[in-house]
C-alpha cells in the first residue's frame, strides 16, 4: 500500500499514460481524477472517482493530498499552464514524475509538474522549471535551461549552453544547435534543426521528403 495519495488533472490518453507511470514506477497511489466541471461526462474514470475541479479540495483537501496536472500541449501548453496556476492557488502540491530510467546528471532540483519519461538524458548543470513535459528519448545537453510550461516531444536534442524560454513545442526528432535560444511560444516542427534565436510566436518547420519517381525494387541497398 502506497502512502502518497495523488490526483490527476484530465481525461483522455495523455492522463491514463500518466495514470499508468505514478502507478507503475512512483510512490504515488492515483485515487481521483478531476477536471473542469463543464466538461465531466461520467463520475468516474479508468475506475476511479471523477470529480468537479471547483470544489475538488471540499473532497481531497489540499493538506492530505497532492496533485499532478496531467495535460499535454493544448494551446501552446496554456491549458496546462492555467490549471497549473488555479491548483496552486487551492493549496495543492503539485509534483513531479521523474522516470527510474531517465538518466539525470544535472546537480539542480527539477521543478514541479513536470513529467519526465524514460530514456531522458539530462547532462551537467541542466536548469528544469515548472510544469514541463520531457517524453521519451530526449538529449538534454550541459548548462543548458528549459523555463516553465514547455513540451519536448520524444527524440530531441537540445545543445549545451541552450535556453528554451516558456510555453514551447518542440516536435519530434528536432535539434537545436549550441547556444541558441528558443523563444517564447515557439512552435518547432518534427525534424526541424534550430541553429539560431528563434522569434517569439514563430513557427518552424522542416522541408518536407521528396517520392522519387523510382521504385524501392530498382534501388540496391
Amino acid at each position: 500500500m502506497k502512502d502518497k495519495k495523488l490526483l490527476l488533472f484530465g481525461e483522455g490518453l495523455y492522463t491514463e499514460i500518466a495514470h499508468q507511470y505514478f502507478t507503475d514506477d512512483s510512490e504515488y497511489e492515483v485515487v481521483c481524477f478531476t477536471k473542469d466541471d463543464e466538461y465531466i461526462n461520467s463520475s468516474q474514470y479508468l475506475g476511479l472517482p471523477m470529480k468537479d475541479f471547483s470544489d475538488i479540495e471540499k473532497f481531497y483537501p489540499p493538506s492530505e493530498y497532492d496533485m499532478h496536472i496531467a495535460v499535454s500541449y493544448t494551446d501552446m501548453n496554456r491549458l496546462r499552464e492555467r490549471a497549473y496556476h488555479e491548483a496552486k492557488e487551492k493549496g495543492y502540491n503539485l509534483v513531479s514524475y521523474i522516470s527510474s530510467k531517465c538518466s539525470n546528471m544535472s546537480k539542480y532540483p527539477i521543478g514541479d509538474n513536470c513529467f519526465i519519461f524514460e530514456d531522458n538524458t539530462i547532462q551537467p548543470f541542466v536548469k528544469i522549471g515548472n510544469n514541463i513535459v520531457l517524453w521519451s528519448g530526449n538529449h538534454i545537453g550541459h548548462h543548458s535551461e528549459i523555463h516553465d510550461h514547455n513540451f519536448i516531444s520524444s527524440h530531441v536534442v537540445i545543445s549545451g549552453q541552450c535556453v528554451i524560454e516558456n510555453n514551447c513545442f518542440i516536435g519530434v526528432n528536432s535539434t537545436v544547435g549550441h547556444k541558441v535560444r528558443v523563444r517564447k511560444l515557439t512552435l518547432i516542427g518534427a525534424g526541424s534543426v534550430i541553429t539560431k534565436d528563434t522569434e517569439q510566436e514563430s513557427v518552424y518547420v522542416p522541408s518536407r521528403s521528396t517520392k522519387l519517381s523510382k521504385k524501392s525494387s530498382e534501388f540496391e541497398l
